[in-house]
């Protein structure tokens, strides 16, 4: 069994299942948090990074949320803090 390791999801290894265990709601815009509520990010929902685009892999971050493909952008993404071991429906 894997413990939980919370990690930005900037640093989310590519192709590493996690959940989302925080969102820093206050370091996005409201419309850009109204965003990502309507693409389904909220605590909770299983996420993982697919794709580091831009020049060294420093753009844009392409994720799998929950069935939804993604992008976003990297400082979105380090509002997020996750976690890579089982849900809480899984303790």
């Amino acid at each position: 069994m894997t413990s939980a390791l919370p990690l930005r999801l900037t640093d989310l290894p590519l192709r590493q299942p996690a959940y989302v265990d925080l969102i820093d709601w206050n370091a996005l815009s409201a419309s850009d948090g109204q965003r990502l509520r309507e693409f389904g990010l909220c605590e909770g929902a299983s996420v993982e990074a697919l794709h580091h685009g831009g020049l060294l892999g420093r753009g844009p971050i392409a994720c799998k949320v929950g069935r939804m493909t993604i992008a976003m952008r990297r400082s979105h993404a380090a509002a997020i803090t996750v976690r890579t071991g089982p849900s809480d429906g899984d303790l």
